[in-house]
């Protein structure tokens, strides 16, 4: 229902001489198999709707946001134009924390020196970053022209977005009032 949504919506815009270029994101994906499964389905609806000489011009991708996806990545990506790495949510699942109840002791970790810092303000490099590193290997190995980016706070913050620079993503995304500061960052990155 949703990507026939979006796709109806593409079809209508282009049909207006417009050119949209819709990109399907599937959450959570852990195997492969989920994002092939939905990329069939996606695919079938996008069939129904066009007639001869039409071209949607959609992606399909998913959002890395499970470490077992991260791992899985060179799989996954047979199946995806696109990822993008929900570092919120595989900071959560990386580390086995809520964002909401590590408020409550993160302070007394950064405290002690157990962390250098908050990882939910900056990507924990040798934990997460790991992860995002080898998927983005994992991910271009198995299809080379394959797009990647981080959403989420994470796509804000200065020292996130150099390290994202450092491992050649094409796009942070954060929210709206971080804007101004991540384009700051991702300049000063490709200039160093």
């Amino acid at each position: 229902m949703q990507a026939r949504a979006i796709l109806e919506a593409a079809l209508g815009l282009r049909r207006q001489g417009l050119d949209p270029r819709p990109e399907i994101m599937v959450p959570l994906v852990a195997v492969p198999e989920e994002l092939a499964a939905i990329r069939e389905d996606v695919e079938a609806v996008a069939a129904d709707l066009v007639s001869a000489g039409d071209d949607l011009g959609y992606h399909i991708g998913t959002m890395i946001e499970l470490p077992r996806a991260a791992i899985a990545a060179g799989a996954i990506a047979a199946h995806a134009d696109f990822f993008s790495f929900g570092t919120n949510d595989l900071t959560q699942t990386t580390f086995g924390l809520s964002r909401d109840d590590a408020n409550r002791f993160l302070p007394k970790y950064l405290e002690r020196g157990m962390l250098r810092h908050d990882p939910f303000v900056s990507i924990d490099e040798g934990g997460v970053g790991e992860l995002v590193a080898m998927a983005c290997s994992r991910g271009r190995a198995a299809r080379p022209q394959i797009h990647l980016g981080i959403c989420g706070e994470h796509g804000g913050d200065p020292q996130s977005i150099a390290f994202c620079h450092h491992l050649g993503l094409d796009y942070v995304s954060c929210s709206a009032f971080r804007v101004p500061g991540a384009r700051l960052a991702a300049a000063r990155a490709a200039l160093t």
